[in-house]
């Protein structure tokens, strides 16, 4: 008997164990910090695809030649214009969105169960929304500076970086002009946390619960790579409403601007830019996860908690 009890005892603590490696509760900035280092990473992506999003006249129209076009006209720094307002960015936006959806997702898990993938979702969707608000200035100045070599000089702001972009902004405009655009950047927001965050956890449990893999490199590469598939196709729409909304010269109703893209566009413009937007949202949602699997897993280590898994 006091064998079995024994026995019995030890699997208890040993599930307790796994439960609270599984479900630490890690520091609100990790996301942020994470998304940084990706953007650094992916950020000539996303300014090709701004590009193609606002593209007008006999400007390239394709992602290779909109990189040359890029690259003869402003050389290799020309491919990270706008890097200030895109670390903002990152900053704002992704520290938050981050942030709540983990505490959230703690708040809502327990050792016997956790959310499930319509809960992620709902959770994920309040965070992005949230996100959203608090990013739309630094993701006005990110569209912006990224947009800005393609317009005529005499139409160019010229912004030194993110803070002289604020300030300009704010003096020239009114402060009304740092949250332009933000509903439908909310809502791309959003989509984008709920397809981007909720599915990688959701990719990531299947994973490992139906499949050999473990919780290891392989597993977050693999959900993170599907995870940046469904957001790229998910936000495409919204995506380009956004760009086309921040980048325009003219206060114009969204409304308006519906129906003047389908005129001129017909459907196809809900997709346009989608392989370089996938191309960049793939590669930036891969290094964002595995960054911040390793920013875990060195909390873990230096808070001297046993790794989930030894393979990690």
């Amino acid at each position: 008997m006091p064998s079995r009890r024994s026995s019995e005892e030890s699997k208890e603590l040993s599930r307790k164990r796994a439960w609270e490696r599984e479900h630490v509760r890690y520091p609100f900035w990790f996301g942020g910090s994470a998304s940084c280092f990706a953007a650094c990473v992916t950020h000539p992506l996303d300014l090709v695809k701004v590009r193609l999003q606002t593209r007008q006249g006999n400007a390239p129209k394709s992602m290779i030649g909109t990189f040359v076009h890029v690259f003869k006209a402003d050389g290799f720094r020309g491919l990270y214009r706008g890097l200030s307002a895109s670390l903002l960015r990152q900053i704002t936006y992704s520290t938050t969105r981050f942030g709540i959806y983990e505490e959230l997702k703690s708040d809502f898990t327990t050792p016997k169960s956790s959310p499930s993938f319509p809960t992620l979702i709902a959770l994920a969707s309040t965070s992005g929304f949230l996100g959203g608000v608090a990013g739309n200035p630094a993701d006005v100045l990110n569209v912006r500076m990224q947009h800005d070599a393609a317009l005529p000089p005499n139409e160019r702001r010229n912004y030194k970086n993110a803070i002289d972009g604020l300030i300009r902004m704010t003096r020239e405009e009114g402060w009304k002009s740092l949250f332009r655009g933000v509903w439908p950047n909310s809502m791309r927001a959003v989509l984008m946390t709920a397809s981007q965050l909720a599915s990688y956890d959701g990719f990531k449990r299947i994973l490992i619960e139906h499949t050999p893999l473990s919780d290891n490199l392989t597993t977050h590469f693999t959900a993170s790579f599907l995870a940046g598939f469904v957001a790229t196709t998910v936000c495409s729409p919204v995506d380009v409403i956004k760009t086309r909304i921040m980048s325009s010269q003219e206060s114009k109703g969204l409304a308006k601007l519906l129906t003047d893209v389908y005129r001129l566009e017909g459907v196809g413009w809900m997709f346009r830019g989608w392989v370089p937007s996938f191309i960049r949202l793939g590669p930036h949602t891969i290094a964002t996860f595995l960054f911040l699997e390793q920013h875990k897993k060195m909390y873990r280590k230096l808070k001297g908690i046993d790794e989930i898994d030894a393979a990690v």
